[in-house]
């Protein structure tokens, strides 16, 4: 059981769960299949190290009719950020890099880069400050992405194919470099490629592949068995599948995982199973070590997880990916920095980030809670999200 859920199986009363709120959550999960809403789920809820409620929903590839199964692998999307600012504190605890470095220091193409004049102007003009490898962790180095609000650097992006597969991390930083920023950087917090650019930091730094880094450093100590950039054939048949009806007609969709593309996103290009997801997810709460292996230190993740935003103003984006008040930007993830304001229920200092494929994670360290939601259904990713987070906290006792 141990290997099906990557954490220790609990007694969900002896964890503090309610059996009739999880048998609630339950009802409603499949309520949400059996309307069409999404084809299936994955459901994890784990406290004080050992998980306490684990359900499968639905279909993992409703046009087959396989069902959903625990071991089933899922496009997370952008909760590969997480992993990717993992790494770069690790190299900042060697002494390697610092946080408060130019990134031209890393990657010369960002040396004398430029900002956007207006957002309807993509002339350039000066840069007031360089962009730093903090600004990358943060979202606010000046960058942005091709989707999103139309404006004259996204129009760029687009037209460049910025966040093309077909690409190298490192093709993709030169090309960055030579466009011009939407924002000058430290000044706007703007959801963007940043985290790609870091991957191409940590693989400067390290002197190897990021996907090679992140196996080495992280996948293999904490002992993740699915999570990669690609699946391999033999797993194939235990790929999560997004159908159709669950994809708005202007959603990213869901790009081919049995094969590995040039581009390994640290932004956005990992597979994962529950199981892994759990795991990785128990060394953040236990401030940067599992079972005896330790990836950052306590002081570390206890800085990743403080809000960085301060009183830098929001981009345009910000609705889209952050749970509206109440809630800031770490290094990697949103961080909750009230109780109240924000209309979904959470703890001060509990932290998270979710993938716009449908998949969810957040970690409340005051209740020792971890919740992962894993499906394959982007239009419904926002409502599904919000609901499960009532659901969650409805079964705590």
């Amino acid at each position: 059981m141990r290997d099906a859920l990557g954490l220790p199986p609990g007694d969900a009363r002896e964890l503090g769960l309610s059996l009739r709120g999880l048998t609630r959550l339950g009802d409603v999960f499949r309520a949400q299949v059996t309307s069409g809403i999404i084809p299936g789920a994955v459901v994890a809820i784990a406290r004080r190290g050992k998980v306490g409620y684990c359900e499968t929903f639905g279909f993992r590839d409703k046009a087959k009719g396989a069902p959903m199964t625990v071991d089933s692998i899922f496009r997370i999307a952008s909760m590969t950020k997480p992993f990717t600012s993992v790494a770069a504190m690790m190299l900042a605890e060697e002494g390697k890099l610092q946080l408060v470095d130019p990134v031209a220091k890393y990657l010369p193409a960002f040396r004398g880069t430029k900002v956007a004049k207006s957002s309807s102007d993509a002339a350039p003009v000066p840069a007031a400050a360089d962009m730093t490898v903090h600004d990358l962790l943060r979202h606010t180095s000046g960058l942005t992405r091709g989707l999103g609000t139309p404006n004259a650097v996204r129009a760029l992006y687009q037209k460049e194919a910025v966040q093309s597969r077909e690409q190298t991390l490192a093709e993709q930083a030169e090309k960055l470099g030579r466009l011009p920023l939407a924002h000058q950087p430290g000044t706007v917090w703007d959801y963007s490629v940043s985290t790609d650019v870091l991957a191409r930091v940590v693989e400067v730094v390290a002197g190897q592949a990021f996907d090679s880094f992140l196996a080495e450093r992280i996948w293999q100590p904490l002992g993740l068995k699915e999570t990669a950039f690609h699946v391999p054939e033999a797993k194939w048949d235990r790929i999560a599948e997004a159908p159709e009806e669950n994809m708005a007609a202007d959603a990213p969709r869901p790009f081919d995982v049995r094969k590995l593309y040039p581009m390994v996103s640290g932004g956005g290009g990992m597979v994962a199973s529950i199981a892994d997801y759990l795991r990785f997810a128990q060394m953040l709460l236990n401030g940067g070590e599992l079972e005896g292996t330790r990836l950052i230190s306590r002081k570390t993740l206890a800085l990743m997880t403080s809000d960085h935003l301060g009183g830098i103003r929001h981009g345009v984006t910000l609705a889209d990916f952050l749970p509206g008040p109440g809630y800031g930007f770490g290094l990697g993830f949103a961080v909750r920095t009230a109780p109240g304001l924000c209309p979904f229920p959470g703890s001060r200092g509990e932290f998270y980030w979710s993938g716009v494929f449908g998949t969810r994670f957040w970690v409340d360290p005051e209740e020792q809670l971890i919740a992962v939601m894993m499906l394959q259904a982007p239009n419904q990713r926002r409502e599904m999200a919000g609901l499960l987070r009532t659901l969650v906290y409805q079964a705590l006792d």
